[in-house]
């Protein structure tokens, strides 16, 4: 029930960004994460596994955290004033931010046959992936409502997003270690330190940048990610 309202957040979501209701459609986003994470949540508190629920999370993760940041990427290079979208071959660039969609597509169907992801990470999980480029677009397309200062400018940059699509499909699909923000072992700090450490900056940034720290949390976990579980390996 739980993984169906992810779906059906991400689907309303869906509607919004190409209706140009961006700043709904991100807080659909953002219900479709918490549905998501309470989703696994529940299953483990219960202990209950479901091979079907497992398939069907994938398939509502693939709507709410693959298609929907791809239209939010297309509309905001669409809607550039850089791009020159009247020329033909420029007008067509924006449709490549939908293989954003499609490797979201392949590493969930990878992470259902990878048996190293179960207590961590290979890749930038979808969600993290969708939070970043979703607020990205926000902060650039709604300058006004988030003014986050030289991250807007950043984030309004043409080649930035353009550099966006390449750069979110290899985080997607490489073998890069990332930690787990579930607490699988219990909430002690030795067996924790990392999530611990990632919560409190994730305040601090917040708390300094406001809104414009949310893609800079997404960034934040990438590089804890590298130095903390590529120690391990």
């Amino acid at each position: 029930m739980v993984t169906l309202l992810n779906l059906l957040s991400g689907s309303v979501s869906v509607i919004m960004v190409l209706s140009g209701e961006t700043l709904f459609a991100a807080i659909l986003v953002g219900l479709a994460a918490i549905f998501d994470f309470f989703d696994g949540f529940l299953a483990r508190l219960l202990k209950v596994k479901s091979a079907i629920g497992k398939e069907l999370d994938s398939l509502a993760d693939v709507v709410s955290f693959g298609l929907v940041p791809a239209l939010f990427l297309f509309m905001l290079l669409r809607n550039n004033p850089g791009l020159g979208q009247a020329e033909e071959v420029t007008g067509l660039i924006p449709y490549f931010a939908l293989l954003i969609g499609a490797f979201s597509a392949y590493r969930l169907a990878f992470f259902n046959l990878d048996t190293r992801q179960t207590d961590s990470f290979r890749g930038l999980p979808t969600p993290a992936n969708a939070i970043f480029i979703v607020s990205l677009s926000l902060i650039a397309g709604e300058a006004p409502l988030f003014d986050a200062g030289v991250i807007s400018s950043f984030a309004g940059n043409l080649w930035v997003q353009l550099l966006l699509i390449p750069l979110s499909c290899w985080l997607l699909v490489s073998d890069i270690p990332m930690f787990a923000l579930k607490f699988s072992r219990g909430f002690g700090v030795s067996q924790n330190k990392t999530r611990y450490l990632f919560l409190l900056l994730s305040v601090l940034l917040l708390v300094f940048f406001r809104f414009g720290g949310i893609p800079l949390i997404i960034v934040m976990y990438v590089m804890i990610s590298l130095f903390t579980e590529g120690e391990k390996n």
